[in-house]
């Protein structure tokens, strides 16, 4: 009986995956940048409103497949929020109970749809309690930790099966300039990095990637120095940077790093808005603000090609915090420095 639900499970999720159709690549024009085309994979049109549903579907099957998962278990996971909205949708999909363990100041928004999907959420007042709480919860409940930060590098299949990947590279393949100069993203498990840089190896492809991350997370530092023991406060752009180096973060795919002020994220994210009509995300200015720095460099050296980055998760989520301009100057700082950065570099 018990592999009998294993089954379902898992047939279920890979219709939930039939019914998705794949996510959009949106291609942006700028002044100034006649070479350098860019593009954003608009991880925003998933089910759950994220980059996290590719992860989450990864993970249930993960956990699925190694036996993890059984009927009734409990499924606990350490979470700033979308990976959590998108694990409380699985588990509602396989009548399974989900708990969230993330940090208090997580975005309401968030919170209220991880509640929607049937989960629950379990609060602890600093990000870097998450984990000793979850693996408390799990032991307590006789369930299942996720454990995203150690699982999600290994749990996607790097070598295609319309991984992230293997979409861009498909999407691109009638486009101006079809192989990537660069991929741009930032981390919060590293997973993503994980995939798309083997992916490249695995392919021979010459597109670099770039992965930028905020202030206050130690994943810059650490590919800096090599230092794993590296801890700090956490990062203030919810979903990214990590207070300690997550094992799922693999450098050694990484071409090049580069840290972001918290003050950038926040004015491109607030650009970008004007450029596409509709909020997105902090991270995605980050993403944003990268992208925009290596076209620049590039424009420099009279190089042409092609740039892509992330558009993880809609602004809708942060109307209250990041979209909030007495919660921004109060949490992030002045970001009127950043956005003259942003018309200099555009004009």
């Amino acid at each position: 009986m018990g592999r009998q639900w294993v089954h379902q499970a898992i047939e279920s999720i890979q219709a939930d995956f039939q019914r998705s159709s794949d996510t959009h690549l949106i291609k942006l024009n700028f002044a100034g940048f006649d070479d350098i085309d860019f593009y954003l994979k608009d991880e925003s049109t998933h089910p759950t409103g994220s980059l996290k549903h590719r992860l989450a579907r990864s993970l249930y099957l993960y956990g699925l497949t190694n036996g993890w998962i059984q009927q009734g278990t409990s499924i606990i996971e350490s979470s700033s929020g979308s990976t959590a909205v998108s694990e409380a949708y699985f588990a509602r999909l396989l009548g399974l109970p989900f708990i969230a363990v993330m940090p208090k100041r997580t975005a309401a928004r968030k919170i209220q749809q991880i509640t929607f999907y049937g989960g629950r959420c379990h609060f602890v007042e600093q990000s870097d309690q998450i984990y000793a709480e979850s693996e408390r919860l799990a032991r307590e409940l006789n369930g299942h930790y996720m454990d995203q930060f150690t699982y999600a590098e290994r749990a996607t299949d790097w070598r295609g099966n319309n991984n992230i990947a293997c979409s861009i590279f498909e999407q691109m393949q009638f486009e101006r300039y079809p192989i990537p100069a660069w991929i741009i993203m930032s981390a919060g498990t590293g997973g993503t990095s994980a995939t798309i840089g083997r992916y490249i190896r695995y392919r021979c492809f010459d597109t670099k990637l770039l992965v930028v991350d905020p202030d206050n997370s130690v994943f810059y530092p650490f590919y800096q120095s090599g230092n794993a023991a590296l801890t700090s406060c956490g990062s203030r752009i919810e979903g990214i940077g990590r207070p300690r180096v997550e094992p799922s973060f693999v450098p050694s795919v990484v071409d090049e790093m580069l840290q972001v002020p918290d003050g950038a994220s926040i004015a491109t994210m607030l650009w970008l808005e004007a450029q596409l009509g509709r909020k997105v995300g902090p991270s995605t200015g980050t993403n944003m603000w990268g992208a925009l720095q290596k076209a620049a460099q590039m424009r420099e050296k009279g190089e042409k090609g092609s740039i892509v980055t992330l558009l993880c998760d809609s602004g809708e989520r942060y109307l209250d915090t990041y979209y909030n301009d007495t919660w921004v100057m109060d949490n992030i700082g002045d970001v009127a420095p950043h956005q003259q950065s942003l018309i200099q570099l555009l004009t």
